[in-house]
């Protein structure tokens, strides 16, 4: 996925096939967001602004958008798997059995890459608040813009952890699980309230 063309993910985006999907596309969001951030620092770097809060959510961001192109990688590869489980025999108890502990196995270990989406997401929140105060003021629609990307983000981890949770047998992660889930609200929370706040100000 790192190095194909979008032309060519889209393609398999779109093809009968259940990955990629709506959990890569996610971490994608993630990825542009924070591209779009350090790319928003990168525009801040003159005397006029704080140095030390512009080149730390650059550094982050940068890291944090190499971090949701992994996450991207990783939910084709757990979802795949799930698929394979589905697809096991199920013509006797055994079989059925051996299925069933298969496809919870492999449910659990499709959401983890969307809990780390979901995490990734709140430390972009934060990174959005602190560039904005500091931020040169010709480019923050590009905030608003990752705000946006955030927010779609959590939504999309928050989805995909809930779908999941139903063939999930081990109760504790379950109840994480759901934890991590209720975290989108207040992500797009601040994502709104970040989106509004540079509305305001570019329409002034």
């Amino acid at each position: 996925m790192r190095d194909e063309t979008i032309a060519s993910f889209l393609t398999r985006l779109a093809a009968r096939s259940a990955a990629p999907g709506g959990g890569a596309t996610g971490a994608l969001h993630a990825a542009q967001a924070a591209a779009l951030l350090a790319m928003v620092a990168r525009f801040s770097d003159s005397p006029r602004h704080d140095s030390e809060v512009v080149g730390r959510v650059r550094a982050a961001a940068d890291g944090l958008a190499d971090e949701a192109v992994e996450l991207a990688e990783a939910d084709e590869a757990a979802f795949g798997r799930v698929v394979v489980a589905y697809q096991l025999p199920k013509d006797t108890a055994e079989q059925k059995a051996a299925r069933s502990a298969a496809i919870a196995g492999a449910l659990a270990g499709a959401t983890r890459p969307q809990a780390d989406l979901m995490a990734a997401a709140v430390r972009l929140a934060g990174l959005a608040e602190d560039l904005l105060s500091v931020a040169n003021r010709n480019v923050i629609s590009d905030i608003a813009a990752a705000a946006a990307a955030i927010s779609a983000a959590a939504v999309i981890a928050q989805v995909n952890i809930e779908a999941n949770l139903s063939g999930i047998k081990d109760e504790a992660l379950a109840a994480e699980l759901t934890q991590i889930a209720e975290l989108a609200d207040g992500v797009t929370d601040r994502a709104g309230r970040l989106v509004d706040a540079i509305r305001e100000e570019i329409s002034r």
